[in-house]
């Protein structure tokens, strides 16, 4: 607690007056760019990563990145998901999954969760995801495994989030883009799923052949 403590002290004091016209702004109202779904391993920061200040990224995050099927639960998700698209008008949504996460190790040893039958239950949200690793990676190692659990669940995560009334009308408008994206904690590395390719592709390389294609588009945009 005394770092915590000793660091909101240094916000208060320093970080907090030489940003005092964004906080001034903040206090009128938020229009976050994109809503940020990811895991809440610690290792993760989502303004870190995007670089980005606050009132930029609506940021939802539980184990595992989940996003429940619309009507499968009653936690905080649908409701964030709602608010975002519906009331704050975001026009991405991103699902970022990141290697040696331990809600998907966990997905794929259930056995690990005896003691945690809360963890296990709210794993379940990713049960499509453990069959598609189980029966189409019958021949891969455990490190393997894990990191394809990981991308896989995102994919499964956006077709969740799809399930979402807020989420499909926006879709079916045009007014919404959603993306999947990886975080390697051990490079730094961010990997964007890209449908033509059936892969994950570092975003550094989308992001110049988007450039290639459309400069005028990929100037002063994310992907």
């Amino acid at each position: 607690m005394l770092k915590l403590i000793t660091g909101l002290h240094h916000f208060q004091s320093e970080i907090f007056l030489s940003h005092k016209e964004l906080f001034e702004r903040l206090a009128q109202g938020q229009t976050p760019d994109a809503l940020f779904i990811t895991c809440s391993d610690s290792r993760i920061n989502p303004n870190l990563i995007t670089q980005t200040s606050p009132g930029d990224l609506f940021i939802l995050r539980n184990a595992g990145n989940i996003i429940p099927p619309y009507g499968a639960a009653n936690g905080g998700e649908g409701a964030t998901i709602e608010f975002a698209v519906a009331g704050l008008g975001v026009q991405d949504i991103i699902v970022c999954g990141h290697s040696l996460c331990g809600a998907m190790k966990g997905l794929l040893n259930p056995e690990e969760l005896r003691d945690m039958p809360t963890v296990a239950a709210w794993l379940s949200h990713a049960e499509a995801t453990r069959r598609i690793v189980k029966e189409n990676y019958t021949d891969l190692n455990d490190e393997q495994l894990l990191n394809v659990a990981m991308q896989e669940n995102v994919l499964v995560q956006l077709d969740n989030l799809r399930t979402h009334p807020a989420v499909s009308v926006r879709l079916s408008r045009g007014e919404l883009n959603l993306h999947g994206w990886t975080y390697k904690i051990e490079t730094g590395e961010v990997f964007s799923y890209q449908p033509g390719e059936g892969q994950f592709l570092p975003l550094t390389e989308v992001a110049q052949v988007t450039e290639r294609r459309c400069p005028r588009l990929a100037t002063g945009s994310s992907i």
